[in-house]
């Protein structure tokens, strides 16, 4: 039976936007991925015109009020937000969200911040959340170079989860890809010591360029003496993921932890 959502929120409006520094009033202004954004910085991903089924569309407009929240230039405040507080993880590009949904069921102490820019993937982790009345997620649909630097305080974080982010193969387009040095010193200034960045990729070029970033980043140390990592658990295989095994394809985790 799928439980009520709004059970789990906290009461409206507060959505844990904090007022910016001098106690002046967040902004009113709310920009989401059909406003333009990426400005100062190269964006990973590109607007495409995505086919979006009627009950993604219908997830939108119905369950975007619950448990979206907007991109402010203020910080979030996460205990407000989740109407408790919790470890708080981010994943940055969950896709159609079924991978978070899993993780969240799995580890119902932590809270999970989700930030993806597509309407077909935000509606259908809508319409998981609603169907599975899984508490413990909220989702920004914003850039999340701009969400990171303007939203989440520095220190506050448990993880940091970037599942196969967009490898941009072409070595002309690899500028584009996410993992990049100062996306990566940014993120580790908003994990707390202690807390932890786990990234996975099945392109072996990436996973080469992932581990140079984050080994040469200082504040960041690797779990693992071999470079990459076992699979962890607590990331379910996806079913791309194992058709990709069973067909000899790579897939490369990485975990490396806030000093």
């Amino acid at each position: 039976m799928t439980t009520s959502p709004n059970s789990h929120l906290p009461a409206q409006p507060d959505n844990g936007l904090a007022a910016p520094a001098g106690d002046a009033p967040a902004p009113d202004n709310v920009i989401t991925s059909t406003a333009p954004s990426g400005a100062g910085h190269i964006r990973s991903f590109v607007h495409r015109r995505a086919h979006i089924t009627p009950g993604q569309k219908e997830a939108l407009d119905r369950l975007m009020p619950l448990w979206s929240l907007p991109y402010r230039r203020a910080t979030l405040d996460f205990a407000k937000a989740f109407g408790r507080a919790a470890p708080t993880v981010l994943e940055i590009g969950f896709g159609m969200g079924e991978t978070t949904l899993k993780i969240a069921e799995a580890r119902p102490n932590d809270n999970f911040l989700g930030i993806e820019v597509f309407n077909a993937g935000v509606g259908a982790m809508l319409k998981r959340i609603d169907e599975s009345g899984q508490g413990n997620i909220r989702i920004i649909q914003h850039d999340a170079v701009e969400v990171a630097r303007d939203m989440i305080a520095p220190d506050s974080l448990a993880g940091v989860h970037i599942y196969f982010p967009d490898p941009w193969p072409k070595k002309r387009h690899h500028k584009r890809r996410l993992i990049q040095p100062a996306f990566i010193a940014l993120l580790a200034s908003r994990i707390a010591p202690g807390g932890y960045i786990h990234c996975a990729t099945d392109w072996e070029n990436y996973a080469e360029q992932m581990l140079e970033v984050l080994s040469a980043e200082p504040s960041l140390a690797n779990t693992s003496p071999d470079g990459y990592a076992p699979r962890p658990d607590f990331r379910p295989q996806t079913k791309f993921e194992t058709r990709g095994l069973r067909l000899g394809h790579g897939v490369w985790d990485l975990i490396f932890t806030r000093k």
